[in-house]
């Protein structure tokens, strides 16, 4: 390039056969934060007024186009100019500008490509709209752009979704208008001079309505498709919106349209939905950092995985890393397990192409890089062992006596343990630095958490190694401390020593599930256990020896939930819904007679406190012992594990909402009714109740101390 002007520290102007390329240069994804809005501006205005530069080419430098925001404006009143003022500016611009586009162009990114006359990508590129995943629509004209671009149909689905696209479908729905062959700025460049030369009217979407005049004749494919998609985001305001603001392309004027997206993007903006959303965005990223552990702790190189089981989990997990490319070998302790487990795994590939989420060739791909053995030497050559046999200790210890024998020096040990000792089975082996806890959730192929449990002698490098392959898996990753149950399921049984007390004062088990379906769960606790199986926390009771009145029962009669057809439920033959069952309603109003209970209605909002008041306090416990590092932990671990509602935050984001005076007095109130000394508010949660505080203010006392 030459002639370069540079705008400010993040944007520069290089003049190259009469075309300007404008660069951002803002690592590491090129956010557009005040600087790079204001030296865009600026660069524009400065090709417009040059008569020796016909066409404009946007380009960024780096690993990727814009991504979006930057977000450490998240929050805080934006300062001019807006991006609106930077695409109003290539609106009026009287030069063709081409958009080059590589990585991604994501939000505010591709808005300011939509704005472009012309939009060329590199083939790898992946293109989106991801603003309602914080609870938010797009902005700056990206819900009008769009559908002129692709149409009404496939501009709702990206932009209720938030899911980026690639490449070839990018330019099949018109959204790019060509992929790059090769070097992506010369062809950009090459591109603006052709249409300089060529000369014409400029080609502005916010013009163009050839692609909504379908939708406006006949609007039955746009209204089934925003159907479809509001469908499944039951409670979620930001979804709803944003096929308002798309319908808006079909009624309204360019400019009306464009001003009633503004308000609405207000509205989000300004509500506890997207507040909470835009909470939990942050509380993710910082849930990967790791008290302590610096930058310059590097990770172990991770080419080479083996799995110790080949059962739900084992085969979950085996898939996990074949979906991400990485080779795995499954082992299981007989010939027949490992078939069983392999079947499994091919199984549940070839429902997802039957459904059309995957490609024959994807299938293929990923199945090759699957292996099968009956050997435990045969984990000699991997870098990561996990261990997901039964959750049994006697068992798991077993396996790490094998693990320490056979798998090679340096190798990372995993168990997948869901509430056992990670201590006690890291010092099954002689060399417990080189031993942690990753307890995946089922279903392990889709289920984004993964709890990464530290042991007491974990190495550094083992912990940091453990997380970034996580994140290589597309999981999120959450570092906890070790004690029964870790952070979610301690968390849990909290929750579930309330929901049978709570059967036996009066409700039922629809009644219990009813009220935490209403308040945003996508199932209650009762169809949960009937889903994950009744027989599983059954025989952990009894190693523990421990006792469920109802549930126990439920197991005796041989009901084991969906599995068996009946649990806390009856399940009619192929389906998952679950049906009210007069005999488990008898079975529970004569446990109640038994303990001379008073059976009485309880309301939704009793027993969402019982259940969830709990909880928090169980949190500020595991917060006081340094099980969990931040309150925000806690709530992505309940976000991504146990399917609290997104828009609520996490139990500890939605407990300073609701006031932690309030459920320290509650829960006071429950242990003096009940006896049970277990409710009693933990000495964190009174503490910080007692002084007006929140657990937003520990996570910044803890943030500053740090």
């Amino acid at each position: 390039m030459t002639e370069a002007l540079r705008l400010n520290t993040h944007v520069a102007l290089h003049r190259r056969d009469g075309v300007a390329i404008v660069e951002i240069d803002n690592p590491p994804v090129n956010a557009l934060k005040q600087e790079v809005r204001q030296g865009l501006l600026d660069a524009l205005k400065a090709a417009r007024d040059d008569g020796a530069v016909d066409a404009v080419v946007v380009a960024c430098a780096g690993r990727t186009f814009v991504a979006g925001a930057d977000i450490t404006e998240f929050g805080k009143p934006p300062q001019p100019p807006h991006l609106r003022d930077v695409i109003e500016a290539l609106d009026d611009m009287p030069k063709p500008v081409v958009a080059a586009i590589h990585g991604t162009a994501l939000g505010g990114g591709l808005e300011l490509a939509l704005a472009c006359h012309y939009r060329i990508a590199a083939p790898t590129a992946r293109l989106g709209l991801p603003e309602v995943k914080l609870g938010l629509l797009p902005g700056a004209g990206g819900t009008q752009r769009l559908p002129r671009a692709t149409g009404p149909e496939k501009a709702l689905r990206m932009i209720v979704t938030g899911d980026p696209v690639g490449a070839d479908d990018a330019l099949q729905h018109g959204l790019i208008d060509s992929i790059a062959a090769g070097d992506l700025v010369d062809e950009a460049v090459a591109y603006a001079r052709k249409v300089a030369d060529e000369g014409g009217p400029l080609p502005r979407l916010r013009d163009r309505d050839d692609k909504l005049a379908a939708a406006r004749a006949d609007r039955e494919a746009f209204e089934r498709t925003a159907k479809e998609l509001t469908a499944r985001a039951r409670g979620l305001e930001a979804p709803h919106a944003c096929v308002e603001a798309v319908r808006m392309s079909l009624d309204l004027d360019f400019d009306a349209a464009l001003a009633r997206e503004r308000e609405l993007f207000e509205t989000l903006l300004e509500g506890d939905q997207s507040k909470a959303q835009r909470y939990l965005f942050f509380a993710e990223r910082e849930a990967a950092r790791v008290p302590g552990i610096g930058k310059d702790v590097k990770p172990r190189t991770i080419d080479r995985v083996a799995v110790i089981g080949a059962g739900t989990m084992g085969s979950g997990i085996a898939m996990s890393f074949a979906n991400s490319g990485i080779p795995v070998r499954v082992i299981e302790a007989s010939d027949d397990a490992l078939e069983a487990g392999m079947n499994r795994i091919s199984k549940t590939y070839a429902g997802s192409v039957s459904r059309g989420r995957l490609t024959e060739d994807e299938m293929r791909r990923r199945l090759d890089l699957v292996a099968g053995a009956t050997d435990i030497a045969s984990v000699a050559d991997a870098d990561l062992v996990i261990e997901a046999v039964f959750e049994e200790l006697e068992l798991k210890k077993s396996v790490f006596r094998n693990l320490d024998k056979y798998a090679r020096p340096g190798a990372i040990l995993a168990t997948n343990t869901s509430y056992l000792d990670v201590n006690e089975i890291a010092r099954a082996t002689s060399r417990p630095a080189d031993v942690l806890g990753t307890h995946f959730f089922s279903p392990a192929n889709v289920m984004r958490l993964v709890e990464i449990v530290r042991g007491e002698a974990t190495a550094p490098d083992v912990l940091v190694s453990a997380i970034a392959t996580a994140r290589r898996l597309g999981k999120v990753p959450v570092v906890v401390g070790v004690c029964h149950g870790f952070v979610g399921n301690r968390m849990l049984g909290a929750r579930t020593i309330e929901a049978e007390r709570l059967l036996l004062e009066g409700a039922l088990p629809q009644d219990v599930d009813g009220a935490l379906v209403d308040f945003g769960f996508p199932m209650g606790s009762f169809a949960m256990h009937d889903l994950a199986g009744l027989d599983i926390s059954w025989r952990m009771r009894k190693a523990q020896g421990l006792t469920s009145e109802i549930a126990d029962a439920l197991c005796e009669m041989g009901r084991f939930g969906q599995k068996t057809g009946r649990g806390f439920y009856i399940y009619e033959k192929g389906s998952r819904t679950p049906v009210p069952d007069p005999e488990v309603a008898r079975l529970i109003e004569e446990a109640s007679a038994r303990h001379g209970i008073e059976r009485r209605s309880i309301s939704a909002e009793e027993i969402v406190e019982r259940l969830l008041y709990p909880m928090v306090s169980e949190g500020a416990q595991i917060l006081d012992e340094g099980i969990a590092h931040r309150p925000g932990d806690i709530d992505v671990i309940w976000v991504y594990g146990y399917g609290w509602p997104v828009w609520r935050g996490g139990p500890m984001y939605w407990a300073d909402t609701v006031g932690l005076g309030r459920i320290r007095d509650r829960l006071e109130e429950f242990a003096e009714r009940s006896g049970d000394t277990r409710l009693r508010p933990a000495p964190l949660l009174v503490r910080l109740a007692n002084e007006g505080r929140s657990f937003a203010s520990l996570a910044e006392e803890k943030k500053s101390a740090a």
